[in-house]
């Protein structure tokens, strides 16, 4: 009996409860109110460039492959089985020398046949001779008419034309012969090999490389921008990145394209190393130095990191970097138009001043109109 009296007094009392603890809680609102909430604002940190300006400066580097001056594919004129071959990778061979023979067998069946076809020709050409000379003395004393003095004339020449034209045929199968010997054509090294001995060759498939002469061309692409200031007969630099120290090489420009290459959309430009040293070797990765005047780069040309540029449905753009007087900074999307990529960056031709600051990293998430802080 005293536990029910006991539960129905706390059930009177429990609304005292609830209501002292909602009086509670509406103090401390009201208290929390009275104080302002401040939001804490983070700045995303941005890497930045300042945007430059190339013509000023007088060098320039590109860089480009080394290969000797005159590179011989070596091959066959005809076909056969190699039978010879006197080919070794880095092997000196003297202009003359015998490098590679063929079986070639059907060349010197041609050429015994044409031999064959010759001497018939020549026999036929003797006998018609004879005919001709007693026919002639025969017509001479009246004894034969003048169509049979004719016609002996005639089968003469023909027989004449006949052997002329068999000892030309024995002339070209024997040249068919000759082409079955491969003999090195200048003064040079092996470079590569690419058939074995008994291997089936036919006319004109490369059986190997020779490195003719000794000086070291080395080819490289210039873009638009730079290719009226070089000429030919220009003094230039070069280093190889294999040989230690990176020593610098005197070398002189030989050809420079009138056209632009459609695949690399440079201009090639070819530059002949003039110092000598054993060390430069063909196929060697180079890179060839440029020092232009004042008056041959009288034009500057903006140029901004490649990282820096990117691309939309609207073209390219970039995010310029606007500092604030509160020392917030904010990023502006601005579309540009671009010339050739080169080693510094891409070219702009509309879009941007020089001394401006762009971002350089995190294009993909910047927003415009976004504050920042410089990094």
């Amino acid at each position: 009996m005293t536990n029910i009296y006991i539960h129905m007094a706390m059930l009177r009392t429990r609304p005292i409860f609830n209501m002292c603890s909602l009086i509670i809680i509406l103090l401390v609102l009201a208290s929390c109110g009275d104080k302002d909430v401040k939001e804490q604002v983070v700045l995303r940190p941005v890497k930045y460039s300042e945007v430059s300006v190339f013509g000023g400066e007088k060098s320039r580097q590109f860089s480009g492959t080394a290969k000797t001056e005159k590179i011989i594919n070596l091959s066959f004129r005809s076909s056969g089985i190699v039978t010879k071959l006197n080919l070794k990778i880095g092997q000196k061979v003297k202009k003359g020398d015998l490098l590679g023979a063929l079986d070639n067998v059907s060349a010197r069946l041609s050429y015994e046949s044409s031999i064959s076809s010759k001497n018939s020709a020549e026999s036929q050409m003797n006998t018609a001779k004879l005919s001709f000379d007693r026919m002639r003395i025969l017509y001479e004393k009246g004894s034969a008419s003048l169509s049979d003095y004719e016609a002996a004339k005639n089968s003469y020449r023909t027989s004449v034309a006949s052997f002329e034209s068999a000892k030309r045929s024995v002339a070209i199968q024997q040249d068919q012969v000759q082409f079955g010997y491969l003999y090195a054509l200048e003064d040079g090294a092996i470079s590569s090999v690419s058939v074995e001995v008994d291997e089936n060759v036919s006319p004109g498939q490369i059986i190997g490389v020779l490195n003719a002469g000794t000086a070291i061309e080395i080819s490289l692409g210039v873009p638009e921008s730079v290719i009226n200031a070089i000429k030919k007969d220009m003094k230039v630099k070069v280093s190889f990145s294999a040989i230690e120290n990176n020593k610098a090489f005197n070398a002189v420009i030989t050809e420079v394209s009138p056209a632009i290459d459609s695949n690399t959309s440079t201009y090639p430009v070819t530059v002949m190393v003039t110092d000598t040293d054993e060390r430069i070797r063909s196929g060697m990765a180079a890179d060839v130095f440029f020092e232009f005047s004042n008056k041959d780069m009288s034009k500057g040309i903006i140029v901004v990191p490649a990282v820096a540029v990117g691309e939309d449905e609207n073209g390219r753009f970039v995010f310029v970097i606007d500092d604030g007087d509160s020392g917030i900074a904010r990023v502006k999307k601005q579309f540009i138009t671009t010339g050739e990529l080169t080693s510094e960056g891409f070219e702009v031709k509309t879009g941007l001043q020089s001394g401006q600051k762009i971002a350089v990293a995190g294009l993909q998430t910047l927003l415009d109109g976004q504050d920042v802080k410089l990094n």
